[in-house]
């Protein structure tokens, strides 16, 4: 048996797409053009089949340019990149859905494509019936079902309903079933496409285990995911594609950082005019900005900070308003939720520009990127009347210079500094 799991070399992959037709000026122009449509429409689906490896036309889209890497058994890599990258297209030539264009993709032993979950379910049949349907769909033997059935049951936890039909199920009930058919096979190399990002917070911890324990058991993996997370603590080894194309690969931590950080270039100050704001009907943000509050010119670890909101309120009578945002690290982990409504204190405000500063305490957060991922501005404590996505990015440095106790790098989203006291001696 090779050793590797699966090889692709060189793979390319262009799709022939649809161009703009040019509008005829004339009317015999355009009965000419009428009576070719058929011999050029002939000529375009023979070119699928007559395509020249050298051939460049504005009517091709390269999907995946000159693609290649190996994968050993046991192995697991992560595919990351920006929509439309090629992550899915590649998994489609590694899984034989499509065919690549130039070069090939070599599969040693039984491979499982979890690409769409759920896909093959029937709404008339049992859960009992869909789990043998749509795992026959991915290869199963019926003994296989049968070892397995009473784990892929307790592992979805529909227990109690699956002999019900699963057109009486909700969508997660129908996700959490379908991941766990999917999940069960024995096979050596295991493709999966966004599918760890389903279903309620609990089940995808569960998932995400269960993926690992599968990886320890010497199944490869190859991981799309838009959720670092997963591809973090799966993962020894991560590609991020680009247009189509490899334009980094190698360890994890190093990929992704590297990914983010090109994605999450500072942006420690935003200001718009009135006029320009980002707005909803209720609010215009004219002001976000991060700020030191001691005399240096960065952040580092340890330091307090503030955040510094401006708006200016449309409505007209006066309400009680609420701020609320979401501070995430680099790696998208959300780190706390700062919010007015936890002061216990009423702020009410009437229409006219608005001020709002947040202190954020000296010895909290480590190094790092961080970004305020969510801002929302609420009347009252539950009516969202504005909201806006990725408003600031900042850094937190490591130290000017040596203090005890505070410098040096140290696992963690934080670096508190904590009231500790130690006794010696006999009691």
């Amino acid at each position: 048996m090779s050793e590797y799991a699966v090889r692709v070399n060189d793979v390319s992959k262009a799709f022939l797409i649809g161009l703009k037709e040019s509008r005829k000026e004339t009317l015999g122009a355009e009965l000419i053009s009428w009576f070719r449509s058929p011999v050029k429409n002939f000529n375009n689906l023979k070119r699928l089949n007559t395509f020249e490896h050298s051939e460049e036309s504005d009517d091709f889209f390269w999907a995946l340019r000159n693609v290649s890497f190996d994968l050993k058994h046991g192995e697991t890599l992560g595919i990351i990149g920006d929509n439309g990258a090629g992550k899915s297209t590649l998994l489609k030539i590694i899984s034989r859905i499509t065919n690549p264009t130039l070069g090939y993709a070599e599969v040693f032993g039984r491979a499982s494509s979890l690409l769409e979950v759920g896909t093959g379910f029937n709404n008339e049949l049992t859960g009992r019936e869909n789990v043998y349907l749509n795992g026959a769909i991915l290869g199963m033997t019926k003994s296989e079902i049968n070892k397995k059935f009473d784990e892929i049951v307790a592992f979805s936890g529909v227990e109690k309903f699956i002999d019900t039909q699963i057109k009486k199920y909700s969508s997660g009930m129908k996700i959490r079933l379908a991941f766990s058919v999917a999940s069960n096979i024995e096979t050596e190399l295991m493709i999966i496409d966004e599918v760890l990002s389903i279903g309620d917070t609990e089940f995808r911890k569960k998932s995400l285990s269960k993926m690992i324990q599968i990886a320890k058991s010497g199944t490869a993996i190859i991981l799309v995911s838009h959720n670092m997370l997963p591809i973090q603590s799966m993962c020894k080894n991560t590609m991020h594609l680009e247009h189509g194309r490899i334009v980094n690969y190698g360890k994890t931590n190093e990929v992704v950082s590297s990914y983010l950080g090109n994605l999450n270039k500072d942006k420690t100050s935003q200001t718009w005019t009135l006029e320009s704001s980002p707005s909803s009907e209720s609010i215009k943000i004219t002001k976000a900005e991060v700020l030191p509050v001691l005399n240096v010119p960065v952040i580092r670890a340890g330091d307090p900070f503030e955040f510094r909101f401006e708006f200016y309120n449309l409505i007209e009578n006066e309400y009680d308003i609420n701020i609320t945002f979401h501070l995430s690290d680099e790696y998208e982990n959300l780190v706390f939720i700062g919010s007015t409504a936890l002061t216990g204190k009423k702020f009410n405000v009437s229409k006219g520009y608005i001020s709002a500063n947040c202190r954020i305490p000296a010895n909290l957060l480590n190094h790092g990127k961080f970004t305020i991922s969510k801002l929302f501005v609420l009347k009252g404590f539950e009516n969202v009347i504005y909201d806006h996505s990725d408003l600031l990015v900042f850094e937190i440095t490591g130290d000017v210079e040596y203090s005890p106790g505070k410098s040096g790098k140290i696992d963690g989203l934080l670096k508190p500094k904590l009231e500790w006291e130690l006794t010696a001696g006999n009691n």
